[in-house]
């Protein structure tokens, strides 16, 4: 048996609130809202100069970590840094990845923003000490590349099986 189907104009539909919803409650409204709120959330948490948790904490740059044969190479997107502004440490077996980015001076008002600034820290621990002396950084095109060489011992070899 088939029901009959109720229709509606979008008019009709607009003006009478769901069954249940107070008068006058639009959830469009209260969604865009919501979004606002997190926003103003979200934004708190990394303006650099707050004691907040985001300048306390600072944030982590894009990293990628590879193993070749004879290195761990470490790629970190740190655009619009200087040279001068990056410290890179190794001790032990941690290699730390830390500096700042200032915020430029704005000659309007800034109405969003998205790009990092303030503090910036990444650490990684790597399989075995590394000699300190070898280790070899450059920073191209806002990618800092870290070079760090495999101790003789952790080198990758091809071992032959014997027959016996």
């Amino acid at each position: 048996m088939a029901l009959p189907l109720l229709r509606r104009s979008d008019d009709d539909a607009r003006a009478r609130p769901a069954p249940g919803a107070p008068a006058g409650w639009d959830p469009r409204r209260e969604l865009e809202e919501l979004r606002d709120r997190l926003d103003r959330l979200m934004d708190s948490l990394w303006q650099p100069g707050d004691e907040t948790l985001g300048s306390v904490l600072g944030w982590a740059p894009a990293v990628d970590v590879e193993e070749a044969d004879d290195a761990w190479v470490v790629e970190a997107e740190l655009p619009g840094i200087k040279e001068k502004d990056i410290s890179i440490e190794l001790h032990g077996t941690e290699l730390s990845i830390s500096g700042d980015i200032e915020e430029r001076k704005r000659r309007g008002i800034l109405r969003r923003s998205s790009r990092r600034v303030g503090r910036f820290d990444y650490r990684v621990n790597l399989p075995g000490i590394s000699d300190t002396e070898e280790v070899r950084a450059t920073l191209d095109q806002g990618v800092l590349t870290v070079h760090v060489p495999k101790p003789e011992h952790a080198k990758r070899r091809r071992i032959q099986i014997q027959k016996g």
